[in-house]
């Protein structure tokens, strides 16, 4: 685990073990459905739409997306995380495709030692980050060093502006931001769109309750 006093610390510190158990129904089953209003059967869609044979997914958490669309296709897969608690547990979801695993901070300078690949996922990731989207876009500059040309960059994020959640929702989301869990008071649409079109071009972005399913292609 990195340092507690890592602005980025708590937004991946969460992620135990014993999260991670209940991670997929509490998240991905209940959350997305009931409070984000974005069921994980759209986020489920865009990931088999463009996963390529050779990608890279950044804020793994339990491994769900790769382990739900992959196929027995022989393809490259790669893993990056901060979490090695979340390295291991996606990477032994999909052990039969050998992951690279790569541990690293996305709001840094990244120093892998590889290829780069066709496509990027990142998951749920950007609303964990410290700062704003501006701040946070920095991510998209260190991963596109990773990005073939013409490769694509997408995910999802759960923008705390303009979404007009529940009563439930937005306790859980204050909450969440209290913790340092989240950081995404301040996130949007605009903000979000923006900082992707600096970075890519033929931005698309679709909005589902709370949360953009965002996606990129590399200048």
């Amino acid at each position: 685990m990195e340092s507690q006093d890592d602005p980025s610390y708590a937004g991946q510190a969460v992620y135990t073990r014993r999260m991670l158990l209940i991670y997929n129904l509490w998240v991905l089953g209940f959350s997305n459905t009931y409070l984000w209003r974005c069921p994980t059967t759209f986020l489920r869609a865009q990931f088999h739409k463009k996963i390529s044979s050779n990608h890279l997914d950044v804020g793994v958490g339990t491994g769900y997306y790769l382990q739900k669309s992959l196929t027995l296709v022989p393809r490259r897969v790669a893993l990056l995380d901060l979490n090695p608690v979340s390295l291991s547990t996606a990477a032994a979801k999909i052990k039969s495709f050998n992951p690279e695993i790569y541990k690293g901070n996305v709001l840094t300078p990244l120093e892998l030692d590889c290829e780069p690949f066709d496509s990027i996922s990142m998951n749920y990731l950007l609303h964990c980050l410290p700062g704003n989207l501006v701040a946070k876009s920095v991510v998209f500059q260190h991963l596109n060093e990773y990005l073939n040309e013409g490769g694509v960059l997408f995910g999802s994020t759960i923008l705390g502006q303009g979404t007009q959640p529940g009563y439930f929702a937005t306790k859980l989301m204050n909450f969440y931001n209290s913790k340092g869990i989240f950081d995404n008071l301040d996130d949007d649409l605009t903000s979000l769109e923006t900082v992707l079109n600096e970075n890519f071009q033929q931005v698309q972005i679709e909005m589902r309750g709370c949360v953009a399913i965002f996606s990129g292609v590399k200048k």
